[in-house]
């Protein structure tokens, strides 16, 4: 029984897959509103039988697009660091910052923000989930160990790096990942000493 559901289980992820770029390719399109079950369906050449398999609604895809995306966010900010490690910003380096990588390899999906009728909660989920970042796997030293409220400090830090992929997906990436990445440390460099990986 196992050994089937094993290899039923790549096809179900595709067909997933599937109806998620049609979902954001028809929100690129009409909007969000707009869409209907029928739409996805036709655009992945799919049945609707088969996307009531997966899901019970545009809705439950549009949740399962967002959380899949935001936590596949997560999983790369990780990637480059081990539990406990420490980086000084006079040292940052380009694969420290995964992230950005991430955004640019899913930028499909995170042009979403672009669109006015897009998924439900994206425009508030997106910057949350780097905060989350933040205030959960690093702790932050500032320059000359100036004290600060490390709360606000997370959450200036967060958003303003928020407002920062903002403006470069809206902009439709003009700056490549390295030149945008550069820009990112230098701007680190001026208000953050050190930053350490917390992990798990």
């Amino acid at each position: 029984m196992k050994m089937d559901q094993n290899s039923v289980s790549p096809r179900k992820n595709r067909t997933k897959e599937h109806l998620k770029f049609a979902l954001i390719d028809l929100i690129k399109e009409k909007g969000y509103h707009s869409v209907s079950v029928k739409d996805i369906v036709d655009r992945a050449a799919y049945n609707r039988s088969t996307f009531y398999i997966h899901y019970l609604d545009k809705m439950e895809l549009a949740e399962d697009l967002i959380v899949s995306m935001l936590q596949g966010l997560e999983e790369a900010v990780a990637e480059p660091y081990s539990p406990g490690q420490k980086v000084y910003t006079t040292k940052l380096n380009p694969p420290a910052f995964n992230i950005i990588s991430y955004i640019y390899k899913n930028r499909n999906f995170f042009e979403l923000i672009n669109c006015d009728d897009t998924l439900p909660g994206l425009h508030l989920k997106f910057p949350r989930t780097i905060l989350k970042i933040y205030q959960e796997k690093f702790t932050f030293e500032t320059i000359n160990h100036m004290p600060v409220n490390m709360d606000y400090f997370k959450r200036y830090t967060a958003y303003g790096f928020y407002g920062l992929i903002q403006n470069w997906i809206t902009g439709g990436f003009k700056e490549t990942q390295e030149e945008f990445i550069r820009e990112i440390i230098d701007l680190s460099k001026t208000h953050i000493y050190s930053v350490k990986y917390i992990g798990e």
